[in-house]
């Protein structure tokens, strides 16, 4: 499964781990690296030196390529730039934001950046400031998303760009990836299934929630904030779409949702935590370790499109 995303990044497989909040740390990021892919840390809302601790825990693990995702709104997103550059990191891929003000500084240090887009706009926005790759996110994916759907959004960001495009957002097995490739993407980006796998430091009550999730157990939340975010359906979700159609105010709405990601992922409340994951979870069916799941995703690839030019 050689592509233009396996020769930019030095990794096996064109196989990336979400940057997920609270969930993408360096156990898993390690896993995934080691497995073939490109794991990923997520910085999210942390200090630049808890991402700097585990970008050095990581590197402990595996000798393989990782990266770090940042989130660009984060207050602390001028201080993490600075330290993956400072820690040799390979890979950042970013959102919420516009990363041009920091791409003098990671070129310098070696790095590669991919953003991550919802729309045509930004991808062409993306590639002019010099991103060496983009990740198209569909609104399938868990956690905060855009509009447009997997399917019609990889192949008009493919069209607009002339960087290779990853496609995110319903992909959970072999099936996915084949068809990612077919719609012109170079690579895939997966979370929700590796929120499961045997390195995920997620609680057993997230997990649980995940290998049970049938197709309709999402919702999108703060669509009228225009935040929208998905998540699986509970007492909490119930709560928050109630208020939304009642005309909550952000801030209302807000309050309801503060500290839920982390009450999910490592406290385990499945009842008033906030538990993202993307539409793909109805296709999670088992724990793994994220060898096995690469392994599977590319026996599975192979079996429907390895003969057929998609990658070489």
């Amino acid at each position: 499964m050689k592509t233009e995303v396996t020769e930019l990044l030095g990794i096996e497989y064109p196989i990336i781990q979400g940057g997920m909040a609270w969930v993408a740390e360096y156990h898993l990021a390690a896993g995934v690296s080691n497995a073939g892919g490109l794991g990923l840390i997520g910085a999210a809302n942390a200090p630049a030196e808890w991402v700097r601790e585990q970008i050095r825990e990581a590197k402990k693990l595996t000798d393989k390529p990782f990266g770090v995702n940042i989130m660009l709104m984060s207050p602390y997103a001028d201080e993490v730039a600075k330290v993956v550059a400072e820690e040799g990191v390979k890979v950042v891929t970013t959102g919420a934001g516009n990363p041009e003000k920091y791409m003098e500084l990671w070129k310098n240090a070696g790095i590669k950046v991919i953003p991550v887009v919802a729309s045509v706009a930004l991808a062409r926005r993306m590639e002019r400031c010099g991103a060496d790759a983009l990740v198209a996110e569909g609104c399938e994916s868990g956690g905060h998303i855009g509009e447009t759907t997997t399917m019609v959004l990889v192949p008009q960001v493919v069209d607009a760009v002339k960087i290779p495009v990853i496609a995110a957002g319903g992909i959970a097995d072999g099936r996915g990836v084949a068809a990612a490739f077919m719609l012109g993407a170079r690579g895939v980006q997966m979370g929700t299934h590796f929120v499961v796998t045997k390195e995920s430091i997620v609680h057993e009550n997230y997990k649980q929630a995940i290998l049970k999730a049938k197709d309709i157990d999402t919702r999108v939340t703060g669509r009228s904030t225009g935040h929208p975010v998905r998540v699986l359906r509970n007492q909490v979700t119930r709560k928050y779409l109630d208020m939304e159609k009642q005309g909550a105010t952000f801030e209302e709405l807000e309050s309801l949702t503060v500290g839920g990601l982390r009450r999910a992922v490592q406290e385990g409340d499945v009842t008033n935590g906030s538990l993202m994951a993307g539409q793909s979870s109805g296709l999670v069916k088992e724990e793994c370790t994220c060898k096995e799941l690469i392994d599977r995703l590319v026996k599975e690839t192979d079996a429907l499109i390895g003969g057929a030019g998609f990658y070489e």
